[in-house]
C-alpha cells in the first residue's frame, strides 16, 4: 500500500504537470510531515524552487497548484502559508482507513520487493583473534541492514568474510603444535594465544624459521598443516558464535565465505584484468590504476593485485568475491559494511570493476562505512590498561549494568525474569547506542546515557512497549482482539500519533535506500514520545471514558506496540512484556 507521503506526492506531481505542462513532470513536490498541527499534517515546499523555473511569484505558483489539485478522498483542505508553503490537512476518516490497512497487513503496509538478491557482507573477524569493540559496529549495522532488506521482501544473502589466510598462520600453527594440539587442546582465550605466538615469532629466531616453513606447507596443501589450520578456524568459530548469540545477530556458519574460499579464483582475477587491458607492472608488482585516484604528487595511484613474489593481496580477494557474488550468487546489489578507513580501498576496487568491465550483471555496489567508537577522552575506546575492549566483555558488562539500573523497577519479577530483562535491555542498549548514531560519524561510548530510561535510548523504547502491554494486562484485554477500523481521531494527540504510525513504511524504505539505520532509530524515538504524549492527554481505561473511545484508543495503542516491536526487531533488538 502507499503511505500518505507517496499518495500526496503523486497527487501534487499530477497537479504540477497539469498547471505547468509536461516539462515539469519530474519535479519533486517535496512533501514532508509538518511536525506542527497548526500548519497541517504535511507540507509541500515545491513552490519556491518551481517559481524560479516558471518565472513567477512563489505564492502564485502555490495557488496554481492548489487550484489544480484534486483533494480526492484524502484531503480536507489546503492552505498557502509564508512565501509559498502549501499546508495539507488530511481527512480523519482517510487516516483511519490507512491505519486499518496497515494493521491488517503482516508487513505493516510495506510494499514487498520483487525478489531482487542483495548480498550483505558484514562482521568479518579474523581467525585466532578475539572479537573486540571494533567489530561491534560492522556486526550490528550489517545485521540491521540485512533485517530491513529481508523485511521488505528482498532475497538477502548474508556473507561473513572471515580472515582465515595469510603468513600469520605459520606462527599460529607452530604455536598450536608446541602447545600440544594433537592432544585436543582447547583455546580458551584467543587473544592470549595470538599474542603469545606473535611474541615468540618476534623474539625466537628458531620459532620464526619454523613458522615461515609452516606457511609454505600450508600454501602447498600439506594435509597435517591443513588439519591444524582447520582446528584454528573451528576454535575461532566457537568464540564468534558465542558472541553472535549474545549479541542476537543472525549470522551462522552457513554464511561464512572466508578469504581462503577465493584462493583458487585469484589467478583468474589477474587474467581477467590482463584481458581487459587494465594490468600494469610497477617495481615488479602487477597493479591496476583506478581512474580518479592520485598520490600526493598528482601521479596515478596504483592498486596492487599481485606482489613481485607472486603473492596476492586483499584487493585481489575482494575482486574475486565481487565476481563470485555477481556470477554465482546472481546478486543485484552488494553491500559491504566496514569502517571508514577502508573507504578508499573499496572505492578503488569498485572503480576497477567498472573500468575493467567486470560488472557484467549491472549489480549495484555499496560501501557502508562507519566511524570509530570513542572513549570519554575522545580517543579510540580502550580498557583502563590501554588494551582493546573484548566484545564479549563489553556485552557482559552491559547486562550487569542493566541489572543494577533495573533492580528497583523490576523488583516484582522473578530472578529468571529479571535476568532476561537485564539481558534484553543491556544488549539492546549497547546496540541501539551504536545504531542511533549517524554511522559515518565517530561516537563517544557512554554507559549512563545508553542505559538511561529517558531520551533516545533502547530502555526508553522498550519501556514504551512495556507500558502498552501493562494497559492491556490491567484491562484484561487481548491485543489480538482490538479492531483498528474502530479508531477515531478526535484529539490532536490521537491524530499526531496516527500520522507518525503511517510514516513507518516510508522510514523503513529510506533505510533500505540510504543504508542508514539511525533514521529508523529517530523514528521509533519520535513514535514512543508521541505515544507518551497521547497517553498523558487521552485516558484509555478510566471509568468515564466511553466504550467506543476506549476501544479506539486501545486499537491505536496496540498498533503503536506492534510498530515499536517490529521496528526494534529490524534493529536486532528484542522487547520484554514486563520490566
Amino acid at each position: 500500500m502507499q503511505d500518505p507521503t507517496t499518495q500526496l506526492s503523486n497527487a501534487f506531481s499530477k497537479a504540477i504537470t497539469t498547471a505547468f505542462g509536461d516539462d515539469y513532470a519530474s519535479v519533486d513536490p517535496l512533501i514532508k510531515p509538518s511536525g506542527n498541527p497548526k500548519f497541517g499534517d504535511y507540507q509541500a515546499n515545491v513552490a519556491m524552487s518551481l517559481a524560479k523555473r516558471v518565472g513567477d511569484n512563489p505564492r502564485n505558483v502555490a495557488q496554481k497548484i492548489v487550484d489544480t489539485l484534486d483533494l480526492g478522498n484524502w484531503g480536507e483542505k489546503l492552505e498557502i502559508a509564508g512565501p509559498g508553503f502549501i499546508n495539507i490537512h488530511l481527512k480523519a476518516d482517510y487516516l483511519v482507513s490507512q491505519l486499518a490497512a496497515v494493521a491488517a497487513d503482516e508487513h505493516l503496509g510495506l510494499d514487498q520487493a520483487d525478489g531482487q538478491k542483495v548480498v550483505v557482507d558484514y562482521s568479518g573477524p579474523n581467525v585466532a583473534k578475539e572479537m573486540h569493540v571494533g567489530h561491534l559496529r560492522s556486526t550490528v549495522i550489517g545485521d540491521s541492514i540485512a533485517r530491513v532488506l529481508d523485511f521488505l521482501g528482498y532475497t538477502v544473502i548474508r556473507q561473513n568474510h572471515l580472515g582465515d589466510w595469510g603468513t600469520q598462520f605459520g606462527m599460529l600453527i607452530e604455536n598450536l603444535i608446541d602447545e600440544g594440539a594433537d592432544a585436543g587442546t582447547h583455546i580458551s582465550d584467543l587473544k592470549t594465544f595470538y599474542q603469545g605466538a606473535k611474541k615468540r615469532f618476534d623474539e625466537e629466531p628458531e620459532f620464526k624459521d619454523r613458522a615461515r616453513k609452516r606457511v609454505v606447507a600450508l600454501q602447498g596443501g600439506d594435509e597435517q598443516t591443513l588439519q591444524l589450520w582447520r582446528k584454528l578456524i573451528d576454535e575461532s568459530k566457537l568464540h564468534f558464535n558465542h558472541a553472535y548469540g549474545l549479541l542476537g545477530v543472525l549470522l551462522t556458519d552457513d554464511d561464512i565465505r572466508a578469504e581462503s574460499f577465493y584462493n583458487d579464483q585469484l589467478p583468474g582475477v589477474i587474467t581477467a584484468l590482463e584481458e581487459a587491458g587494465q594490468l600494469k607492472e610497477s617495481q615488479g608488482a602487477k597493479v591496476v590504476y583506478p581512474e580518479g585516484f592520485k598520490d600526493e604528487q598528482g601521479n596515478p595511484f596504483p592498486m596492487i593485485v599481485c606482489k613481485s613474489d607472486g603473492g596476492f593481496l586483499y584487493a585481489t580477494t575482494d575482486l574475486a568475491a565481487i565476481a563470485y557474488r555477481m556470477n554465482e550468487l546472481k546478486a543485484d546489489r552488494i553491500v559491504y559494511v566496514t569502517d571508514s578507513r577502508q573507504s578508499q580501498h573499496f572505492a578503488m576496487v569498485f572503480q576497477t570493476v567498472l573500468q575493467a568491465g567486470l560488472n557484467t550483471t549491472g549489480a549495484k555496489l555499496d560501501h557502508v562505512s562507519f566511524g570509530t567508537v570513542l572513549g570519554p577522552d575522545r580517543k579510540p575506546f580502550k580498557t583502563r590498561s590501554g588494551d582493546t575492549v573484548k566484545l564479549i566483555d563489553l556485552m557482559e558488562e552491559a547486562v550487569i549494568r542493566s541489572q543494577k539500573v533495573l533492580a528497583q523497577k523490576a523488583a516484582d519479577l522473578t530472578d529468571d525474569q529479571q535476568k532476561n530483562v537485564a539481558r534484553v535491555v543491556g544488549i539492546g542498549a549497547l546496540k541501539y547506542a551504536d545504531l542511533s548514531s549517524d554511522r559515518i560519524k565517530d561516537y563517544v561510548f557512554d554507559w549512563d546515557r545508553m542505559l538511561a530510561l529517558e531520551g533516545n535510548t533502547a530502555p526508553y523504547l522498550i519501556n514504551a512497549y512495556v507500558r502498552i502491554q501493562s494497559i492491556f494486562r490491567k484491562g484484561d484485554i487481548d491485543l489480538a482482539t482490538v479492531d483498528a477500523s474502530k479508531i477515531t481521531l478526535g484529539h490532536d494527540a490521537e491524530k499526531a500519533l496516527a500520522l507518525k504510525l503511517l510514516q513507518f513504511g516510508n522510514v523503513v524504505q529510506s533505510v533500505a535506500s540510504s543504508l542508514e539505520p539511525h533514521r529508523l532509530c529517530t523514528y521509533l524515538y519520535e513514535l514512543a514520545s508521541g505515544f507518551h504524549s497521547f497517553y498523558e492527554k487521552c485516558p484509555v481505561l478510566k471509568g468515564d471514558v466511553a466504550p467506543e473511545l476506549r476501544d479506539s484508543r486501545l486499537a491505536l495503542s496496540a498498533l503503536v506496540a506492534r510498530t515499536l516491536k517490529s521496528g526494534l526487531n529490524l534493529l536486532g533488538i528484542d522487547v520484554v512484556e514486563r520490566m
